[in-house]
């Protein structure tokens, strides 16, 4: 479905699934917050060249040369649809899917000594069964056990420490204290939530940015390995966040909308009445 009427400077490219896990690429008006005339374009699938050539035959080069800025995530097919279809759109990078990379990498880290240390109370459980002893764990002084320590950290290294609440600064601590390699990362990750929250002009943004590059690097952890590709790819349209701090928050909440729609009708029985439904809503 394609309603060129409905393009408009600010647009977001997103993609969500209808019914049985098919992804579908939306194309939306941000100005249009959510109501009619927000959506532009719901192609089926993510595939770039078949999404390209249906935007250059349906939407005139005259109204695709006014999009000034286009929010979208690191897909590198989305990026491809930009650039072939807007070429006076600046492509914005979603600061919040940079973040939850390495977020990520902080919770990967966080699992793999959380399985450590369940393998090793399994192994420790063993052997006491074996001397026919009864196995007690470690109980730390908030009361945590190290694996419930891990799990019921999980919250808390999303959040910034100014955020934390009194348990979650003493499970910080202790957590910190025996795994300091956890601690690293997450200084890292909160590293560049800090500069996102900073009002920076784009090129000292910049120039922070690859200073944290550079702490990535020297750091050689493992679990940012696939944030350092992701700056290497897509640096520009990350850097191009600190113009106007535009975010695809706009193309969630309508994902989120369309979802609730979805609910409200038991699922999706018959596809394209639900196309046609969503079309006289959104479009």
């Amino acid at each position: 479905m394609i309603f060129p009427e409905n393009t408009g400077p600010d647009l977001a490219l997103d993609e969500t699934a209808f019914s049985n896990a098919e992804l579908y690429t939306i194309l939306s008006n941000k100005d249009k917050k959510g109501k009619q005339g927000s959506l532009v374009a719901v192609f089926k699938g993510t595939q770039a060249d078949t999404i390209v050539s249906l935007i250059r035959e349906y939407i005139d080069e005259e109204l695709r040369c006014c999009v000034k800025e286009v929010t979208l995530d690191m897909a590198g097919s989305m990026n491809k649809i930009v650039k072939k279809c807007f070429p006076k759109a600046q492509a914005t990078t979603d600061r919040f899917h940079v973040q939850q990379l390495a977020n990520d990498a902080v919770q990967e880290l966080r699992i793999k000594y959380r399985w450590k240390i369940m393998d090793d109370e399994n192994a420790a459980y063993k052997k006491a069964k074996s001397e026919d002893k009864t196995y007690k764990p470690e109980v730390l002084e908030n009361g945590d056990t190290l694996r419930q320590l891990m799990s019921r950290s999980r919250y808390a290294l999303y959040k910034s420490p100014e955020k934390w609440t009194e348990s979650q600064k003493i499970r910080a601590h202790l957590l910190f204290e025996r795994f300091p390699e956890i601690e690293k990362a997450y200084l890292l990750c909160d590293g560049l939530r800090r500069i996102y929250n900073q009002d920076l002009e784009q090129n000292v943004a910049r120039l922070k940015l690859a200073k944290w590059f550079d702490e990535i690097e020297k750091a050689g952890m493992e679990s940012f390995n696939s944030i350092k590709r992701t700056f290497e790819v897509h640096h520009k349209q990350i850097v191009n966040y600190f113009i106007n701090r535009s975010t695809n928050a706009f193309a969630e909440s309508l994902n989120a909308k369309i979802k609730d729609f979805r609910r409200s009708l038991r699922g999706v029985a018959d596809l394209e009445f639900f196309l046609f439904r969503l079309s006289k809503i959104f479009a």
